[in-house]
């Protein structure tokens, strides 16, 4: 998997304030990190990264809810109670719809980005399934525990 690039802060700032939010060092500094990884990061992954750039927990949990709710970061929950969050990069197909690939083995979780998978409601399925707030996860055993 290629590296991610990771925009400059005038990007960040305008992607932000876009959204409608303030462009706050906190936020950029957020989403910086969030671009950065391969993978969805939990809370506790960002705080061991962002502890040492001088934000506290309750900071970067408090600016994942608001990029959360103004629709840059995803959050999902892969069926363990941990929150992740992912940053919405071009050509994200929306919402939660990028399927995620979780280890059966050694839990590891990864972007399935050229996987696409297409939900055709029909007869008594939720209403809901015909939205792109919908969560994929698929789960085997990835190369390294085959």
């Amino acid at each position: 998997m290629k590296k991610p690039t990771i925009a400059s802060d005038a990007d960040l700032k305008a992607r932000i304030r876009t959204s409608g939010l303030k462009a706050t060092n906190p936020r950029i500094l957020v989403l910086r990190s969030l671009l950065a990884q391969e993978t969805p990061a939990s809370h506790a992954d960002l705080c061991e990264v962002l502890g040492r750039a001088g934000l506290d927990r309750a900071t970067i949990y408090r600016n994942l809810k608001d990029l959360a709710g103004a629709g840059l970061v995803t959050r999902i929950d892969l069926g363990d109670h941990i929150w992740r969050f992912e940053a919405m990069r071009e050509g994200h197909p929306g919402h939660g719809i990028c399927p995620h690939f979780v280890c059966r083995a050694c839990g590891k979780v990864s972007r399935l980005p050229n996987v696409r998978v297409r939900i055709v409601r029909k007869g008594r399925a939720p209403k809901s399934l015909g939205t792109k707030d919908i969560s994929i996860q698929i789960t085997a055993l990835c190369d390294d525990c085959t």
